[in-house]
């Protein structure tokens, strides 16, 4: 069979050729072989200033068809400069219908997500799924499928009664990546003194009703601002949730890559 100029050949990918890093705050790179998807991906140091610790990891180095998702327009999440460094070379902002993420990266198509509606996106499948705001803003957490392996990112979620849905229709999920800092906000009035980010308690509950054999703590490690207060130590509550949980903990500095152990 002839191939047409400039086709590339597809192999059948491995699911050890998934390859999954974490960023900064809530970012996640996955890497196949000849495609690169971000989701959230951070690198502006204005977005918390010194309040976060993080190392920002860049992102300017993506291999192949890329796309950059974000779960949510919010600075944080939506990084303007992250996004037009991953797709320097072209590629994909793929955003949740009904947010304009602005301004899109010169040279990349943006397309608006519309929830339970898969995506091919290169070698990845993409499908945005209900997530809620602390805000109430538009918010989706993401799906992806790639290499035989199914990975959740939930964006900076709070607890919602669509787990179990989404569960039962893409469970069981290699890794969940989850927010965790169960942080309570102070900039609207009047203040709720509640969560709007799930707590470690919530991350593990979501995780074992998604079916996910490992879950990544992310989003967290913000200190020192007076309207935004996290749990303390989240990552020693999360472990602590988890015990006698069929979900395991796996915590990754920014910078490192999961390990897949089976």
């Amino acid at each position: 069979m002839a191939l047409l100029p400039g086709r590339r050949v597809l192999a059948a990918a491995r699911p050890d050729d998934l390859r999954i890093q974490r960023l900064a705050w809530a970012g996640i790179r996955l890497q196949l072989p000849q495609a690169t998807l971000f989701i959230d991906p951070l690198v502006n140091p204005d977005a918390w200033g010194t309040a976060l610790k993080d190392r920002l990891i860049p992102v300017g180095d993506a291999i192949g068809d890329t796309s950059v998702l974000i779960t949510h327009a919010h600075p944080d999440h939506f990084d303007a400069k992250a996004a037009a460094d991953a797709l320097a070379h072209g590629g994909t902002l793929v955003h949740p219908a009904g947010t304009n993420p602005l301004p899109v990266p010169a040279g990349t198509r943006a397309r608006p997500s519309t929830l339970w509606e898969p995506q091919l996106l290169g070698d990845f499948t993409a499908t945005a799924v209900p997530a809620s705001d602390g805000y109430g803003d538009p918010q989706v957490s993401w799906v992806i499928s790639a290499a035989g392996r199914r990975i959740f990112h939930g964006g900076d979620t709070l607890w919602h009664g669509h787990w179990w849905r989404i569960g039962r229709q893409f469970g069981p999920f290699d890794a969940a990546f989850l927010p965790v800092n169960g942080a309570r906000f102070g900039w609207r009035k009047p203040v709720s003194g509640l969560p709007g980010v799930l707590t470690p308690d919530q991350a593990v509950a979501a995780a074992e009703i998604l079916g996910a054999r490992r879950l990544v703590p992310i989003h967290y490690g913000v200190s020192g601002i007076a309207e935004y207060v996290e749990v303390d130590d989240p990552i020693a509550r999360l472990r602590e949730a988890a015990r006698e949980k069929p979900v395991r903990i796996e915590p990754l500095v920014p910078g490192a890559w999961l390990e897949w152990q089976e």
